[in-house]
């Protein structure tokens, strides 16, 4: 608990309670002075390496054995980022650059009283790992498994600072699963391909029934009007299946050639054209993008992505789902 101010630090009288305005203060009537408790400025610093954020659990009390941010008071005539840094420095012994401004919040302790917690992102430039004099341990946690904190206001900037890192860090995990089309997702939701999926597969049979209507109609895929509808949509509604899983990482290439060999061949004995079954292959892929265009108005940055990651990934799909179809209607000659 904080403790009250009993006498004065200049007369050393005993300290009265007088009203200034609407509030009541600590005053000396030997001095005439009144004493103001203003809050007190904490500096924190967030430093994240490879998605995990730099913790510190602290060695004394207040909170002894919890863990925090890297935080500390700062002194007189030390600027608030010059106090995250001197703090980042005394409890972890790495050297930082502070790179931006995440959360200022005030909250009142009953130990120190009434603070303002300063939080900045900082970026990790030199020194040693090691934990200081009033450290017990450092620690990189990932954010989902950071334990309970001391304080409040350090729960609130890393919620700030996960919130703002959302959208790249989904174009970071798409991109990491885009390189290996057999990768398995870790986890359902957090990467940008996993809207796409969803976009696709809860209007799978709206895109399938455009697709069929067109390819019946146009002038470059003739043998589908003749062909069974309902053999057609259930083609149709297996190779947007396909490509769900492709964009979702459970499709491999190996997976991909066998198919559409086998396909080739099929619509060979069957009677189709090869250039109308190519036309067909290139208006599922039509219709995909113009549905999955139509859902959104791609102004945030991560909505641009989705529509060029959709695109380059529809490209690696019906590009290869092209060339083994007429490797399949080649070996059937």
């Amino acid at each position: 608990m904080k403790k009250k101010r009993k006498y004065c630090p200049y007369c050393s009288s005993k300290i009265t309670v007088r009203n200034e305005g609407d509030s009541l203060r600590d005053y000396c009537d030997s001095c005439d002075m009144f004493f103001y408790d203003n809050p007190l400025p904490v500096a924190s610093t967030i430093v994240v390496k490879n998605r995990e954020v730099l913790l510190v659990k602290r060695k004394f009390d207040p909170y002894k054995g919890h863990w925090c941010l890297p935080s500390g008071f700062a002194e007189i005539g030390e600027s608030i980022q010059a106090a995250a840094l001197r703090e980042l420095e005394e409890e972890t012994g790495i050297q930082g650059k502070v790179i931006g401004f995440v959360n200022v919040n005030s909250t009142h302790n009953n130990f120190y009283g009434d603070l303002i917690f300063v939080t900045f992102e900082t970026e990790w430039i030199g020194g040693e790992l090691l934990a200081g004099d009033d450290a017990e341990a450092v620690k990189f946690f990932a954010f989902e498994e950071i334990p309970h904190l001391a304080f409040e206001s350090n729960i609130m900037a890393l919620q700030r600072y996960a919130e703002s890192k959302k959208e790249y860090w989904e174009i970071v995990d798409s991109f990491s699963m885009s390189i290996s089309s057999s990768k398995k997702k870790k986890r359902e939701g957090n990467f940008v391909s996993d809207k796409l999926i969803k976009i696709i597969e809860h209007n799978a049979e709206v895109i399938a029934a455009r697709w069929l209507n067109d390819v019946m109609t146009n002038k470059s895929t003739p043998t589908y009007a003749t062909s069974d509808s309902k053999v057609s949509l259930q083609r149709i509604m297996w190779v947007i299946g396909q490509f769900e899983k492709w964009l979702g990482g459970y499709y491999s290439k190996k997976d991909l050639r066998e198919y559409y060999l086998k396909l080739g061949c099929e619509r060979k004995k069957e009677g189709f054209e090869l250039s109308e079954v190519l036309s067909a292959i290139s208006l599922t892929r039509k219709h995909i993008w113009e549905f999955a265009l139509s859902q959104q108005m791609w102004t945030s940055t991560i909505d641009i992505y989705s529509a060029l990651e959709l695109e380059r990934r529809m490209m690696l799909f019906f590009d290869r789902a092209s060339y083994y179809t007429a490797r399949g209607f080649e070996k059937e000659r």
